[in-house]
This record gives C-alpha cells, sequence and structure tokens, in this order.
C-alpha cells in the first residue's frame, strides 16, 4: 500500500479499529529490553511527563498495535515469566492449571489462581515529540509498551460515550491528537489518570516528513509471531517445575485428599507482580523479569 493510499483510506480505518478495541475491552511478554522501545523515565518523585503521537499500522499490517498476554509469578522452584499461548488463541498449560484451581471451589485454590493471573499488555509505535527527561529520543519512532489503563483512553477517543463527542483515530497522523503523558506516583504505584489526548491536529505539516515517519516504523506483527511462544509442553514442563506440581492434582471441596493421614496443604501461593490496576502492568513484570534474571 502506498502512503497516499494509506492517506485516503485512514477515516475507514476508524471504524475497523473501534471493532477490534471492542472485542478488546469487553474479552470472554516481556522479552529482552531492546533499543526499538522508548520508556519514558521518572523523575527523583516518581513523576514524568511526555508527548507522544500514537502512529498508524505498519504497512502491510492491519492493526497499530500487538496484544499481548504474559504470566509473572514466583513458586518453589523458581520464577515463571513467559508468554501466554492465549495470545494466539491457543491452550495454555497456566490457564488451564488456574481454571482447575478456580473450579475446585476451594477459596485457597481461588487465590493462588488469581496470583497467577495472565495479565495483558499492548505495543504501538509513537513518535516522540517532547522527552525533557532524554530529549535526544525527540523525533524518533519507537515501540513503547503499555497496559489497559492508556488502551482505555485509546478506546474512548475512538468510541466516545456521549453524543456531542466526535470519535477520533489517535493513529492518524492527519486528524490524530498526541497523547500527553503525566505519570504520578500515588500510594507507590505509578498512576497514569492524568494523562490525555491533546485537541486533534496534524502530526507535521510536511507530509514527505510524515512518509518518513510511517516508512520507520518497526513490525508489531514480528513482536507476536510463532518465535516468540514455547511450545504447550514446555510451558507445561516449566510450570510443573516452578510450582512443584509433579502428579499433584487439584482438590475438590468433597473430596479433600490426605498423605499419610496428613490433610491436604495447596500449593504455597506464589509471588506475583502485584499492581495497582488503576496503573501498568509493564512496570511490575519488568521488575520481576529483573529479579528473574538475577536468581
Amino acid at each position: 500500500m502506498s502512503f497516499a493510499d494509506m492517506k485516503k483510506q485512514r477515516k475507514s480505518n476508524l471504524s475497523s479499529l473501534i471493532k477490534e478495541s471492542e472485542k478488546i475491552s469487553n474479552p470472554n511478554t516481556f522479552g529482552d529490553v531492546d533499543e526499538r522501545y522508548w520508556r519514558p523515565e521518572l523523575d527523583k518523585s516518581g513523576n514524568v511527563y511526555a508527548i507522544v503521537r500514537f502512529v498508524p499500522a505498519p504497512d502491510g499490517e492491519d492493526l497499530p498495535w500487538a496484544r499481548m498476554w504474559n504470566h509473572g509469578f514466583q513458586g518453589p522452584g523458581g520464577w515463571y515469566i513467559e508468554n501466554s499461548l492465549t495470545t494466539q488463541g491457543k491452550k495454555d498449560p497456566v490457564s488451564e492449571y488456574n481454571s482447575r484451581l478456580w473450579n475446585s471451589g476451594i477459596e485457597a485454590n481461588k487465590e493462588v489462581a488469581r496470583k497467577q493471573k495472565r495479565r495483558l499488555n499492548y505495543t504501538s509505535n509513537v513518535y516522540i515529540v517532547k522527552d525533557p527527561a532524554n530529549p535526544q529520543n525527540e523525533g524518533q519512532v519507537r515501540l513503547y509498551r503499555y497496559g489497559k489503563k492508556i488502551f482505555d483512553k485509546i478506546n474512548d477517543l475512538m468510541n466516545p460515550e456521549f453524543e456531542d463527542e466526535t470519535p477520533v483515530n489517535p493513529f492518524d497522523l492527519w486528524e490524530g491528537a498526541n497523547f500527553k503523558m503525566k505519570i504520578r506516583k500515588v500510594e507507590g504505584f505509578s498512576n497514569y489518570d492524568k494523562s490525555e489526548f491533546d485537541t486533534p491536529s496534524a502530526l507535521l505539516e510536511d507530509d514527505n516528513k510524515m512518509e518518513e515517519i510511517w516508512n520507520s516504523e518497526h513490525s508489531l506483527k514480528e513482536l507476536v509471531s510463532d518465535d516468540k511462544f514455547k511450545s504447550f509442553d514446555e510451558l507445561k514442563e516449566k510450570l510443573d517445575r516452578v510450582l512443584g506440581l509433579g502428579n499433584e492434582f487439584i482438590s475438590k471441596p468433597e473430596e479433600v485428599p490426605f498423605d499419610g493421614g496428613k490433610p491436604y496443604t495447596p500449593p504455597p501461593t506464589p509471588v506475583t507482580a502485584e499492581t495497582d490496576d488503576k496503573g501498568e502492568e509493564e512496570e511490575a513484570m519488568g521488575y520481576f523479569q529483573k529479579l528473574a534474571e538475577e536468581a
């Protein structure tokens, strides 16, 4: 698709983006750090101010975001930090195990399942308009990983609640809007509530420069390609090792298993990447990834 075609088709793209976001908003991994990614840098107070522009889907790709489910928790046998096969619509051993825990009807098992639940993040290409902490990043196109809080703001802009509000495609280079990122520390967590989209406007006045921006985007499909996931058997082997499951089975309310006359005790509650759901999952997952690597 040419740049001119992309410009003509951008209005029709909004309706398809709204449909896709609705699927995600009403639903029935973190890889190694690399230079493609932009991460807002906190100041000494734990605050951030930056301006970015979400840009359209890369050439040849349908969506301007990639969606990834993953798990991050620690058990007796170490850390489990892996991308979930449910991202690709496949069965995943953690999700299956959590379902068995939940369906046991035992509250202790349900609590373990909650600690091991999958977590959602998105990745988009962004053009960095202003980055006071690292001015050298300004004018670059980087990948940005974010959570549900920011995606909800994107969805609200595309699909406003009130009839006097006009839908805006924030990924549009001509009629989109810059995103003013304002992050504060609230009760120890990063809070994004004050972040907001600016008034819609063209990113730049020069189409040739915007074409250069579009052509410099990173592939999003590549982030969720098959090679980013381990097989079901590989993941199950790691899950069993981390939680020390072996042939252990999940107890039922009416059938509490015994071992040598001692009542069954559920597996130790795993340490998990705790976040204030008002904030973002990436921050916690990145921290726990670092701990796992150090271990």
